[in-house]
């Protein structure tokens, strides 16, 4: 007798679109860029600086980071937010970047075993589902050698204002549901330290903002 049985594969992760939020956060953060850019542009310049001319990218949104890159290089995008794709698109034609965009989530992104020489991301991982299954991810798509190179914010530490201040933000629904999942209170050191790389290098730092909760951040460069 023959099996006719057909495996099930499991479901790949999709990204929720919301209309009005969707387009929301677009032109949100592409009209916040300038100030992003003065509190976060030495760390991003500290980690990003001398891209090669291929990079892949965790959840690119409207481009924040195209500047870093050299003209004429590639950007894998990984951008599952159908709102940002239209301003990503238009924000690489004006850095005259060649973008792959890939309408995947960061924890799947579709690409090949050790095909990457560089992943970077910046206020990706706050939002993502399962941060540690995109830290595999990253290094399963980094070849040895290769680095991942990340800007991201953090939880505070115990006692401090700021940590306090994360702690009552998380209650209410509107702030993650508005950023698309963000959460301010990620350890998302620990969770880089325990990802498995065999090379580590993470500055702390705070930014000076109104939104309290945000001002704590890391930066750094992870090797495979």
């Amino acid at each position: 007798m023959t099996d006719h049985t057909t495996a099930t594969l499991p479901r790949r992760a999709e990204f929720e679109q919301h209309a009005l939020r969707g387009r929301f956060n677009a032109a949100f953060f592409r009209m916040l860029d300038p100030v992003l850019e003065r509190s976060l542009g030495p760390h991003k310049r500290a980690v990003f600086g001398e891209l090669p001319s291929e990079v892949v990218e965790l959840g690119s949104g409207a481009g924040a980071n195209l500047r870093y890159l050299r003209p004429r290089s590639v950007l894998t995008a990984i951008e599952p937010n159908h709102a940002m794709q239209a301003p990503l698109e238009e924000a690489a034609r004006e850095h005259g970047v060649r973008l792959d965009l890939r309408d995947r989530m960061a924890e799947d992104t579709g690409l090949p075993d050790d095909s990457a020489d560089t992943v970077i991301s910046s206020l990706v991982l706050c939002t993502v589902t399962d941060p540690a299954a995109v830290l595999a991810e990253v290094r399963r798509i980094l070849r040895p050698g290769g680095t991942y190179r990340f800007v991201e914010h953090v939880v505070a530490p115990e006692g401090t204002a700021t940590r306090v201040a994360q702690r009552v933000l998380r209650r209410p629904w509107a702030w993650t549901w508005t950023f698309e999942g963000c959460s301010c209170e990620r350890d998302l050191e620990g969770a880089l330290r325990a990802a498995g790389f065999a090379h580590l290098e993470i500055e702390r730092y705070r930014v000076r903002t109104p939104f309290l909760p945000f001002n704590t951040h890391i930066a750094g460069i992870a090797t495979a």
